[in-house]
């Protein structure tokens, strides 16, 4: 049987064995990637996956079982093991499926060029991410590693109130990182970028970018503590954005786990702020017709101007807060129920160039990379981690600094946005122009 054909014989054999509300969510993947590295390739990896999730409601109860083996006998199986596992959780009158709707925005975000690329020019085309790298400057002697990197798609989801979607995807991407040597002294540099079509991405640009950030580093020094004004190229602002995010799931704040808890209306950032999750964003990598579950994707505005306008919803922490969802449910595997989780969120840019951003600081810190994101609280907001950049002096970018550290809550950090940047930038599904925030402590020596 074909995919969606086995979804439907999916939700007619779950109805006739007594689910009220049923759903078939099957997914093939298949993602190839090339590790290069000093002109040779490491590595070549190929990997193909499928498989069909059921998640079944009776009376209230949700059940949840999947497989990789599509044939006749297993998912007979695997739907029986989820009528099964529904009487063994608790009723919640949450528990609901979405209807469809007429009409499905129009997205482009599958490449025929991927599948009929060959392997050779895949290859070329990492061995030239690390030659552009190279070619940068004579001074970075040392590639850590560099990559091209593609993934196809295809999900079908079927439910029993009538959403019968299929539809395919891909995108690609690639990376490198280096190491630039002078007098002793070592520093490294990474690049990367990942586009919905192959024929957009730019190999030069992600090995200048490698190059141009390791060299730029050499001759690092550390500098006294102080309270400057930080400036963030979008690469380490999509990183904070990063424990801003979770923050903004329906469901963390129904657990109690978010800092924006009871803050709809509110202002929570600096009025230059607009916040926004697109799921149908053209050229977007996480774009798609439907999120996880069947809900058409589209464009919600989180924060507007710095006040809180939505959170981010599933049908189950939608109907938990008696609203809609937002289209938010997240699924990047078979083998789970859909969470909640952004798509393609990103920051509004503003008009200022960088140049024009860095103009009138006297003496202020442009981060180039942050280290120890990970211990950041995503509930209180809190971080405080290792950072290293440009030192900014009377307008301009004057030397490298390295050893230092910045400390913050992620609410105060977003409060104290001064000016926004017009050279708004995705890396994966975050996007941020350049930021400037108000001065923070900045501890060296």
């Amino acid at each position: 049987m074909k995919e969606r054909e086995l979804a439907h014989w999916v939700i007619t054999k779950g109805q006739e064995q007594g689910a009220d509300l049923i759903e078939a969510f099957l997914l093939k993947h298949k993602s190839f990637s090339v590790q290069v590295r000093h002109g040779k390739v490491e590595s070549i990896k190929q990997a193909q996956e499928v498989g069909l999730g059921i998640r079944v409601i009776i009376e209230g109860r949700m059940g949840y079982a999947y497989t990789s083996q599509l044939d006749t006998a297993p998912v007979a199986e695997t739907l029986a093991q989820a009528i099964a596992n529904a009487g063994r959780t608790a009723a919640d009158e949450c528990n609901l499926l979405p209807e469809p709707v007429e009409k499905l925005p129009k997205v482009a975000i599958y490449d025929p060029l991927l599948e009929k690329t060959p392997v050779d020019k895949k290859i070329e085309l990492a061995l030239a991410i690390e030659d552009a790298a190279f070619s940068y400057d004579r001074r970075v002697v040392r590639s850590e590693q560099a990559a091209y990197e593609d993934t196809l798609y295809q999900v079908t989801i079927v439910n029993s109130r009538g959403v019968d979607v299929s539809y395919r995807g891909s995108f690609c991407g690639g990376y490198v990182s280096v190491v630039a040597e002078e007098n002793g002294d070592t520093q490294t540099g990474s690049g990367m970028d990942y586009v919905l079509n192959f024929a957009d991405l730019d190999p030069r640009a992600i090995g200048r970018e490698a190059g141009e950030e390791a060299v730029s580093m050499l001759g690092a020094r550390k500098v006294p503590t102080q309270r400057v004004p930080i400036v963030m190229p979008p690469r380490v602002a999509t990183q904070f954005l990063g424990v801003l995010v979770p923050a903004l799931s329906g469901e963390a704040v129904q657990k109690g786990r978010s800092l924006l808890a009871g803050k709809l209306g509110k202002v929570v950032a600096a009025g230059d702020v607009t916040l926004i999750d697109d799921g149908a964003l053209p050229g977007g990598i996480n774009s798609s017709p439907v999120d996880g579950e069947g809900v058409p994707s589209g464009k919600t505005v989180l924060i507007e101007a710095g006040v809180l306008r939505s959170y981010l919803h599933n049908t189950y922490s939608a109907a938990k807060d008696g609203t809609k969802s937002t289209g938010n449910a997240s699924r990047p595997s078979y083998k789970g129920t859909p969470e909640v989780g952004p798509s393609n969120i990103f920051l509004q840019p503003g008009r200022a160039s960088k140049e024009e951003l860095l103009r009138d600081i006297s003496q202020g810190f442009y981060i180039t990379e942050v280290l120890g994101m990970h211990t950041a609280n995503p509930i209180s907001g809190d971080f405080s981690v290792g950072a290293a950049g440009l030192w900014i002096e009377k307008g301009e970018l004057a030397y490298p600094v390295r050893g230092v550290a910045v400390a913050s809550n992620i609410l105060e950090l977003f409060q104290g946005v001064e000016a926004i940047g017009n050279d708004l930038r995705f890396y994966l599904g975050y996007g941020s122009p350049t930021l400037r925030f108000k001065p923070i402590a900045v501890s060296g020596e």
